[in-house]
């Protein structure tokens, strides 16, 4: 992963670290957390420029965002209730309260999605499957997007060669995030098992 991160970078300079980080977006399992802080070290060892590397980063966030975005707005709200109704333990009404939720919060789970590890990337379908206004997206997007990236790039520059130390404590926030996502869904799984009249054992 690194060399390959470190190659594109060496032939594209800081378009490289954007198009990686657009994949990140798309391919949830590359890694921010190791990207970005490589740029750093790469903007620190003069391969590329910092603020080309900030400005390239953010705009390979954006694009990757617009893509899920897009996929988001094909699926459509009618297609997401029809996928969901076939799910076991789902019914349309669990996508009816998350359509009431986003309605809700949908600007605040945009911006702040982009902060949180998985769900920066996920966060765009549903935003595009509620048509949140595009200008709306594009801002809180860039905006979460920025702060992410020039946080973990700086970090890079400023470790250098020890710019590894960023990716460690990351993966812990990483683990966290994905050890209470877990726990989540096994509690609505939970409640609709053994819940009566409800799930799949309803009498």
């Amino acid at each position: 992963m690194e060399r390959w991160i470190n190659s594109l970078m060496d032939t594209l300079g800081a378009p490289g670290a954007g198009l990686a980080i657009a994949l990140e977006n798309l391919f949830p399992p590359l890694p921010s957390e190791v990207i970005l802080p490589m740029a750093g070290f790469a903007s620190a060892s003069g391969r590329i420029g910092l603020i080309a590397a900030l400005l390239w980063t953010t705009a390979g966030s954006v694009v990757g965002a617009l893509a899920l975005y897009g996929v988001g707005a094909l699926l459509g709200r009618e297609r997401t209730i029809a996928v969901a109704s076939r799910l076991p333990l789902v019914k349309a009404a669990d996508v009816e309260r998350t359509e009431a939720w986003f309605g809700r919060h949908g600007t605040k789970a945009v911006f702040f999605g982009r902060m949180i590890p998985v769900f920066r990337s996920l966060i765009s379908v549903p935003a595009g499957i509620e048509r949140m206004p595009l200008p709306v997206f594009l801002g809180l997007t860039t905006l979460g997007s920025a702060i992410w990236n020039t946080a973990f790039v700086l970090a890079g520059y400023a470790l250098g060669d020890n710019w590894e130390q960023v990716t460690h404590y990351v993966s812990l926030y990483s683990k966290v995030v994905l050890v209470v996502a877990v726990a989540a869904v096994v509690a609505f799984v939970g409640v609709r098992v053994l819940r009566p009249g409800t799930g799949v054992r309803r009498s």
